[in-house]
């Protein structure tokens, strides 16, 4: 699930709405999951062997993938065998699947309602997490025999590729993100400027590091760590403007809200997701319809951010591709191939 950037630097969830560490911890310390933490944190320790578990799963589903999606297709049904499938291979959802189209370029995923058919150049953008150990990765489809989307796919593709051989720890940001662009280029495109990869890291699918798709001239290296590179391209502008409510949220706060049904659905987003991204689909299957109006609540008192879809601003389509590897002093290892 793509970072975007505001000024290359900001990250992805909404400004001024950022947790800070003291909040994570409070909210931590207010709920009950110690058995979560206890079983994957390891005080802050990369727990590696759940990491390449969650890793595999998301390897296994991209096969799974492209078995399932072709034209027509409801976008509901795609979603949910995915996440299904995740849930049979032995992981969880570590956000809701995106199933974005066209100049869509992130953050679509059906409702509980949704009638939309797949079409289009189709972007499959899903994540795994084993006790809180996430793979994130990504792929694109064309379901409309075009040869500008099978460009465009296959300029993404190759510059996650090259991106991936030339990465280590102590590399430079800017030198990932200058691969990525000349790649994409070399292919008649445009890598999207304000949509960058991200560091990960326990039950932080966002982890502070942004990785750009294009070169920042930032001086920032990468240290060993969990990091998911994703670019994207496209014939447009090369950004991405805040369109619709997406229906994709995530737990900003555990302060006290007045509602019985906000109540309920608030502990059980802190019990269920924690900090990981969820979905109005997901709650409206555990409350019903009543959710909608309680996820409402949650979000008016601050409790809850609401990602928007993110649009390109010429209306042109895009293609992304996505992995998530582990650097280590010597070795990089990609978890999701």
């Amino acid at each position: 699930m793509t970072e975007k950037s505001y000024g290359g630097a900001a990250p992805f969830r909404k400004q001024g709405k950022n947790l800070k560490n003291m909040e994570h911890k409070s909210l931590v310390n207010d709920k009950n999951l110690k058995t979560e933490r206890e079983m994957a944190e390891n005080d802050g320790e990369l727990d590696k062997a759940r990491v390449l578990r969650a890793g595999k799963i998301a390897s296994q589903l991209r096969e799974f993938v492209k078995q399932i999606v072709r034209p027509g297709v409801p976008l509901l049904e795609i979603a949910e065998k995915i996440e299904s499938k995740t849930a049979e291979l032995g992981g969880r959802p570590a956000f809701p699947v995106n199933l974005s189209i066209n100049d869509v370029a992130a953050h679509y995923t059906p409702s509980h309602d949704d009638k939309t058919l797949a079409h289009g150049l189709l972007k499959v953008d899903f994540g795994v997490h084993v006790d809180g150990w996430i793979a994130d990765t990504a792929m694109s489809f064309d379901l409309e025999n075009s040869g500008e989307n099978r460009k465009l796919i296959e300029a993404a593709e190759k510059a996650l590729e090259n991106a991936i051989k030339i990465v280590k720890s102590g590399a430079r940001l800017r030198d990932i993100g200058r691969e990525i662009q000349k790649t994409i280029e070399a292919h008649g495109a445009y890598p999207i400027i304000n949509l960058s990869g991200h560091s990960v890291s326990h039950l932080d699918l966002h982890a502070g590091t942004t990785i750009p798709n294009y070169d920042n001239e930032s001086s920032e290296i990468f240290d060993e760590g969990v990091y998911a590179i994703e670019p994207f391209a496209t014939p447009g502008n090369g950004r991405v403007y805040d369109g619709k409510p997406s229906g994709i949220y995530e737990l900003v706060s555990g302060r006290n809200v007045r509602s019985p049904i906000a109540r309920r659905i608030l502990d059980f987003i802190t019990e269920e997701y924690y900090t990981l991204p969820f979905c109005s689909r997901w709650i409206v299957e555990k409350f019903g319809q009543s959710a909608l109006f309680g996820l409402k609540q949650l979000e008016d008192n601050g409790n809850l951010h609401q990602f928007e879809q993110l649009i390109e601003v010429s209306h042109r389509n895009v293609a992304q591709a996505e992995h998530t590897i582990i650097i280590e002093k010597n070795k990089v290892e990609v978890t999701t191939r």
